[in-house]
């Protein structure tokens, strides 16, 4: 069994971890981006496509495929329906993807599940709706949970508009600690719940952490396809789509749900972020590996261009011979010169 001290001490570990994660999300928006977003809301869109129309549609269909129980199925579901986590920031950056675009997806996402995140779980929850979790489901308590992460998002705006250095620091520090807090989440919550607690955990749910993330990589890169991104952007659509605000899911099911009734299922934002980890190194891995194609030559070479590129990048890069480059003034002087070493 679980102390009650124990439970709050966790408890309050999650929200601390929530915190700082939410905090570093903000210190990581420029008020710039936001306004040129707001002009042309392709992240935004993008966002919610991914997050809120092919995440909670995905879990909802596994929940069913797999014959969940109606704690299994919610502690799907919250996760489904979580917004963008900051995981998918860090992978960005591994793969030259369009940090621009993954900081938008995440904040946006986060903004947008104030409302469709009750609105995602309300309307999945139907076929499990005569049992007792779902009635007791915290629609408000959500609501407020998700709010409460609102504030260090705007604390970290502040902070990237009046100190940017510091910003900078505490962006680093979020990413980082994100991987150090799941780490360390896994462990306690298996210790205070039992050496055996993986082991009472279906197959069931195993897969499903499995294919969840997986699933919504392969979603987010073919919804990128469909808008016609170029392959940087692909491959960030691709790691916000599946990756879930984990900590998020995991501070709803702590501090919103009565533990004797969700039992084991505290664990499955867990494993949904260990696989969901895992996976997107394996993206990287193959990436580097195999499907490295120069993120410079990207984003010069394409014909499209959307404010959510690197627009700065392309308008103050000096051509590059090493690239092929070659200018009009370049052509017209080849043959005087020809013609001088020729006299």
């Amino acid at each position: 069994m679980v102390s009650p001290r124990g439970l709050q001490g966790l408890s309050v570990l999650v929200g601390l971890a929530l915190c700082v994660t939410m905090l570093g999300l903000g210190c990581a928006v420029e008020l710039g981006q936001l306004g040129r977003q707001l002009r042309r809301p392709v992240g935004v869109l993008l966002a919610l496509l991914g997050q809120f129309v092919a995440m909670p549609l995905v879990a909802f269909l596994l929940a069913l495929i797999f014959a969940l129980d109606e704690v299994a199925a919610v502690a799907v579901l919250l996760c489904g329906c979580c917004p963008g986590g900051n995981l998918s920031n860090l992978m960005s950056v591994l793969v030259d993807g369009d940090m621009t675009l993954s900081i938008i997806m995440t904040v946006s996402s986060t903004l947008l599940a104030l409302l469709l995140m009750p609105l995602c779980l309300w309307l999945y929850s139907r076929p499990w709706i005569h049992t007792a979790l779902v009635r007791l489901l915290p629609l408000g308590a959500v609501s407020l949970t998700l709010g409460s992460t609102l504030l260090p998002i705007g604390v970290g705006v502040l902070i990237r508009y009046r100190y940017p250095r510091a910003a900078d620091l505490l962006v680093k520090v979020s990413l980082w600690s994100l991987l150090v807090t799941l780490v360390i989440l896994f462990i306690l919550t298996g210790t205070m719940l039992g050496p055996d607690l993986l082991a009472h955990i279906p197959a069931s749910v195993y897969a499903i952490a499995v294919l969840m993330p997986l699933t919504g990589y392969a979603l987010g890169y073919g919804l990128a396809t469909l808008f016609r991104m170029p392959p940087h952007c692909r491959r960030t659509v691709s790691l916000e789509t599946g990756c879930q605000n984990v900590q998020l899911c995991t501070a709803i099911l702590k501090l919103t749900f009565p533990p004797q009734l969700v039992g084991g299922m505290y664990m499955f934002p867990l494993l949904y972020a260990l696989f969901q980890a895992a996976e997107a190194g394996l993206f990287v891995l193959a990436y580097k590996v195999y499907g490295r194609d120069g993120p410079k030559q990207e984003m010069l070479g394409e014909e499209e261009d959307t404010d959510i590129s690197y627009r700065k990048l392309k308008e103050e890069e000096v051509p590059d011979a090493s690239y092929g480059t070659v200018t009009t003034e370049e052509l017209g002087a080849a043959p005087t010169e020809t013609a001088q070493t020729a006299l």
